[in-house]
């Protein structure tokens, strides 16, 4: 296992290579994904915070990281402490009160929604870029960061929001 350290150190420089841009040219369109500003520091923080839970023990109703988390108590947890946001309630609790964003405009510290039990927003993550979320899922019962473009993700994903615009 990877000493969290090494993961936020990591998550950092690849934040940070993240937050380039590519010069502006005269035959290049305006995509949909720059209609947002890069990710805010506060969402920054968040990323940051998530990846340092890695390998957190996972708990259902948990809330914080000595006890175990699940998606939303990992979620509501994470804002608190690293941008002062109230979240609280179930994963369908926290996609209700954020602004919805399209997929492809993403960025660091957002959420993201799947149906994993036939339920309309049953998990949240938060992601991290390049298509990948931390999430606290019931398997294998730890923290950890998958990909939006896994099979299974993919074919769950339900939808994004953002507290940061």
């Amino acid at each position: 296992m990877m000493k969290r350290s090494t993961i936020i150190a990591c998550g950092t420089a690849l934040l940070l290579a993240a937050c380039g841009s590519l010069p502006p040219t005269s035959d290049r369109a305006p995509t949909a994904a720059s209609a947002r500003p890069a990710a805010s520091g506060s969402a920054l923080e968040v990323t940051l915070y998530a990846l340092g839970l890695i390998d957190t023990g996972y708990r259902f109703g948990g809330k914080n990281p000595e006890a175990g988390l699940d998606c939303s108590g990992m979620v509501s947890y994470v804002f608190n402490r690293a941008a002062g946001l109230s979240l609280s309630g179930s994963a369908a609790d926290i996609a209700r009160k954020g602004k919805p964003i399209a997929r492809d405009e993403l960025r660091p510290g957002d959420l993201v929604f799947f149906n994993t039990r036939n339920a309309p927003f049953s998990h949240v993550g938060i992601y991290i870029g390049d298509e990948r979320f931390v999430h606290a899922p019931s398997t294998n019962g730890r923290v950890r960061i998958d990909q939006l473009t896994a099979r299974y993700y993919a074919q769950r994903f339900e939808a994004a929001r953002t507290y940061f615009d």
